[in-house]
């Protein structure tokens, strides 16, 4: 069978199987269920590099890993965000700013791909500081956005397609972040599901 299927990729794999299942449960009409798929899909983002570090990869396996890694995070962090604002949106035009960020998000997938791959062939290791907003930020974003919201009722059905602009257009911006320690990925992980329960997701649907 083509592709690589070693352990190094599960977690690839099991993101974008949770990316597709928040995405049936957005055609559903349960937002909740399709932002916790999105924070389960963050946490297999956030976690899979370190798992791939353990084992000595060929260069076709490193690149491989990249490729896959971005197709998913496309379904994830690009195509399910924008259908959830998207499902909880009003008017004739609440296509436009999911299908500006989602635009942003493919953008910004390309161009890391060729970055990723010269700065590998240029200096090794892992990287260090990202260039713009990473499009795995989503995974805490749209929680934190829908949760809080719920909670405190605000009008989300303007607030969520902002916050996709606002998003979006920090994709592309060429501002230095630094990657988080997996410390900092602990506790990221932890803030996203510290957010409100099942019912008040449901309140801001």
């Amino acid at each position: 069978m083509l592709g690589f299927y070693n352990y190094t990729v599960i977690l690839t794999y099991l993101g974008v199987l949770a990316g597709f299942a928040g995405i049936t449960c957005v055609f559903g009409g349960s937002t909740g269920a399709a932002l916790i798929c999105l924070m389960i899909a963050g946490i297999c983002d956030m976690f899979d590099g370190k798992i791939a570090s353990t084992m000595e990869r060929t260069r076709q396996e490193k690149r491989f890993g990249v490729q896959i890694d971005s197709l998913s995070d496309l379904i994830c962090f690009g195509v399910l965000p924008a259908l959830i604002v998207y499902a909880g949106g009003s008017g004739k035009l609440r296509w436009l700013p999911s299908a500006i960020y989602l635009l942003c998000a493919l953008i910004r997938l390309a161009w890391f791909n060729v970055d990723e791959e010269e700065r590998q062939n240029r200096e090794g290791g892992r990287r260090r500081v990202y260039l713009g907003l990473p499009v795995t930020c989503a995974a805490l974003i749209f929680p934190m956005l829908y949760g809080i919201g719920g909670k405190y009722h605000w009008p989300l059905s303007f607030i969520g397609p902002v916050f996709l602009l606002l998003t979006a257009a920090a994709f592309l911006t060429p501002f230095h972040l630094k990657k988080p320690s997996l410390k900092g990925k602990h506790e990221l992980s932890f803030r996203g599901f510290q957010e409100p329960e099942e019912d008040q997701l449901a309140e801001a649907k």
